[in-house]
């Protein structure tokens, strides 16, 4: 089964507590969150490890656990499966501003005209839940933004039952989708993977 994480990272941005989270990092993501330039991106970047970390000893998860991470504005986010030959990928973006060239240059035609196709409240909200959904898709096989966005197609069975209706000759296993939302989270998340099984709880963690 996938479960999948929140936590809100802006008890990061005080150094003191950035600094405690840091100093439990593994070397190699105290290096990439070095690189990252400014306070909030570090903290994303510390922040989403540290979930990881925390939901993997809370469970006592082993080495080889299938996992992804995600990370946009004030918010970390992290998905798991008890599978260990499962694919798993999770996006989380925070909701802004309807980017229609975005959408035109790099999603199907047919995902194009459906977010056209609404009106502009809705229009922003459906280009965020298909830009969260195409990026966990990609994060699923591993490609991450090597993957084409227009080789994979997202259709609905339903307004709220998302799925893959064209993949790319190499992915051809069954994919599922999990959307969920949060009271007081400006964000779109999404969880593609193999795993039949996904909780469609979303549970919170507190830094």
């Amino acid at each position: 089964m996938v479960k999948v994480w929140l936590a809100d990272i802006t008890p990061l941005l005080i150094e003191e507590t950035y600094q405690r989270y840091y100093r439990e990092l593994p070397e190699w993501r105290k290096e990439k969150a070095d690189r990252c330039r400014g306070r909030s991106v570090r903290a994303q970047s510390a922040g989403a490890w540290s979930l990881w970390s925390q939901v993997r000893n809370h469970y006592g998860l082993p080495e080889e656990t299938v996992y992804n991470l995600s990370h946009s504005g004030k918010y970390a986010l992290c998905a798991f499966s008890d599978s260990t030959t499962a694919k798993v990928g999770c996006d989380l973006e925070e909701i802004k501003t309807f980017r229609e060239p975005v959408a035109r240059r790099f999603f199907c035609q047919s995902e194009y005209e459906h977010i056209m196709g609404k009106d502009e409240k809705d229009r922003t909200q459906l280009f965020y839940r298909y830009w969260v959904m195409k990026e966990s898709f990609m994060k699923a096989t591993r490609q991450g933004m090597a993957l084409d966005m227009r080789a994979f197609e997202i259709g609905w069975e339903t307004e709220d039952r998302p799925v893959l209706i064209r993949k790319p000759q190499e992915y051809q296993e069954e994919y599922y989708y999990r959307e969920y939302t949060e009271e007081g989270v400006n964000a779109r998340i999404a969880v593609c993977t193999t795993d039949e099984e996904v909780d469609g709880q979303l549970y919170i963690l507190e830094f």
